[in-house]
């Protein structure tokens, strides 16, 4: 089990921005870098029992949220949103943060 989530490791050691950011593209003479929210996570596990049984699993998953793009058009850069991308991250963004400001509200209110 140690092997394997070493190799685990090894693979997704540098996924950081190229998770977030795609290559450079070019299209119809425009340069477009697609940007998306992206999260992953891995599991795993063994084990033996008293009769010397062993077992082991393991499992991962992952999502993107496409966000935009940043285009380039004649030495200007700028960013093009996904309004649906967007809406997407922001409608529990803006959830999270009015329940907690209403925690903090009431708590200062005590």
């Amino acid at each position: 089990m140690a092997d394997f989530v070493l190799e685990l490791a090894d693979k997704v050691a540098g996924v950081g921005v190229r998770t977030s950011y795609a290559d450079k593209v070019e299209i119809g003479g425009t340069e477009v870098v697609p940007v998306a929210l992206a999260g992953y996570g891995f599991g795993g596990g063994a084990g033996t029992d008293d009769e010397q049984n062993e077992g082991s699993g393991g499992g991962g998953g992952g999502w993107s949220v496409p966000l935009g793009a940043y285009v380039g058009r004649g030495g200007d850069v700028r960013f093009e949103p996904n309004v649906l991308g967007l809406l997407i991250v922001a409608i529990p963004l803006v959830a999270v943060t009015g329940k907690a400001l209403r925690l903090v509200i009431k708590a200062l209110k005590k």
